[in-house]
């Protein structure tokens, strides 16, 4: 398969490496990702400037890898329109350095890469991987990216589809399996912490802890229990449920 790999974490990131180092073992992999981190961007685009696009080496790699001084959607955008002249067989967004359970997929640079490529009709993943207390090893959601990715091709993933992966900080032994499940709920305690700048101007910083609430077969239950979740969404956020009811409204 030819597949395109972005994130929001930057180009250099241990994530994307080690994503890019299990996938080039059996695909075509092109690297295309923010020059700089771009965390919890959403679906932001620039519309203000031009692009910048380098070219740029990554040592141990033999895939092609470019830097956008854009957002992750900016990289799916412009590699699907300018930078990659043949058929992109999935779009693969990640490692992400922390997780995108439940709601937080509204707030994701890593997940929306994943759901611009689904806009375009080619089918992607957005692969998370917890972490704490400054521990990063991907080399497992590496290998559970690529399981994962087969099993996709396998079945003839429609192209309109995003998965959502999130693997949990255990070792390889001590994960229970894969569980698909529907997303839970996350909210945050949020606190915005007050100083004074240099030029007496007033500066917030936010700063909060997670609080998840746990949903009946949702991600963050089957997450705390040790599964590595995959959640199946879709960019149509109509809600159905009540499409009828609001339309006897007028």
């Amino acid at each position: 398969m030819r597949l395109l790999l972005t994130n929001d974490d930057g180009i250099s990131a241990k994530g994307i490496y080690a994503l890019a180092k299990e996938l080039e073992k059996n695909h075509e992999v092109i690297i295309i990702a923010p020059d700089n981190e771009r965390s919890a961007c959403g679906h932001s685009i620039t519309l203000t400037r031009p692009l910048m696009v380098r070219e740029v080496k990554l040592t141990g790699l033999k895939s092609k890898a470019f830097s956008v001084d854009g957002t992750p959607a900016d990289c799916v955008k412009i590699a699907i329109d300018k930078l990659i002249d043949e058929k992109i067989d999935m779009v693969v967004s990640g490692i992400n350095k922390g997780l995108n359970l439940g709601t937080d997929v509204l707030y994701s640079g890593t997940v929306s890469a994943a759901i611009e490529a689904a806009i375009y009709k080619i089918p992607s993943m957005a692969i998370s991987m917890d972490v704490k207390n400054n521990i990063e090893t991907y080399e497992t959601a590496a290998r559970y990216a690529g399981e994962i990715l087969l099993r996709a091709k396998e079945n003839n993933i429609k192209n309109d589809i995003v998965l959502n992966v999130n693997i949990p900080l255990l070792k390889e032994s001590e994960i229970k399996g894969i569980k698909v499940c529907k997303i839970g709920s996350r909210l945050y305690n949020n606190c915005y912490i007050e100083t004074i700048g240099e030029d007496d101007e007033t500066k917030y910083e936010i700063k909060g802890e997670v609080k998840d609430i746990h949903v009946e077969d949702s991600d963050t239950i089957y997450f705390k229990e040790g599964y590595v979740t995959v959640t199946p969404l879709h960019y149509d956020l109509t809600n159905f449920k009540i499409l009828k009811d609001v339309s006897e409204w007028f």
